[in-house]
């Protein structure tokens, strides 16, 4: 009993040093990416999270052209601010956390199941940027999830055609919209004052 004890003391000691050793080391810093140990193990951890059935479910909604462009409308508005249009991860707030978003359109990304995709747009990951977008329900099916998925499978093969599509259903903030309105409002003839960053010839 003695001697089981002692692993135990051990194991915590030696696992509170690690922890220790890696806050000083690390900062707990989000600039970095994150070490090649620590990646694979944060994957398989994952893994390990997603249930079976879950990683085996097959996507009820049919792939075509509308399919692809609502998942590419709701892919731009809801996930580009991190995962960018082109699914690299190459944002502004992409590069600021940690872990870094995944290049969707690698193999790490491609070689999950439908259901694994799924599961984790619905669920989100906790300890990371990546949030739940669906319900909190058991058994209930998100479509938009699943179109999601059908335009993982696409960015790949994204042309720069659809990437210029995209923009238009990118988040815009107050600052743009309000030089939208200065500018609909000097061309209706409202305002006759130039917004700024526009000149007239």
């Amino acid at each position: 009993m003695k001697r089981v004890v002692l692993v135990v003391l051990l194991l915590v000691a030696l696992g509170s040093v690690s922890v220790f050793v890696y806050v000083r080391t690390t900062g707990l810093r989000a600039q970095p990416t994150p070490y090649g140990l620590e990646a694979f193990f944060a994957r398989r951890v994952r893994s390990f999270a997603i249930p079976k059935e879950a990683r085996a479910a097959t996507n009820p909604v049919a792939p075509d052209e509308r399919v692809l462009s609502q998942g590419m409308a709701h892919f731009a508005d809801h996930c580009a601010i991190c995962h960018a249009n082109n699914g690299s991860g190459d944002s502004a707030i992409g590069k600021g956390l940690y872990p870094k978003p995944p290049d969707l359109r690698a193999n790490s990304t491609q070689n999950l199941t439908d259901g694994e995709l799924y599961w984790i747009i619905h669920n989100g990951i906790r300890f990371t940027g990546m949030p739940a977008f669906g319900e909190d329900t058991p058994g209930t099916q998100d479509e938009d999830s699943w179109k999601l998925v059908h335009f993982i499978r696409h960015l790949p093969r994204i042309t720069e055609q659809e990437l210029q599509t995209m923009k238009q259903f990118n988040p815009r903030s107050r600052a743009e919209i309000e030089e939208e309105e200065q500018i609909r409002r000097f061309l209706s003839g409202e305002d006759t004052i130039i917004p700024a960053g526009t000149h007239h010839d």
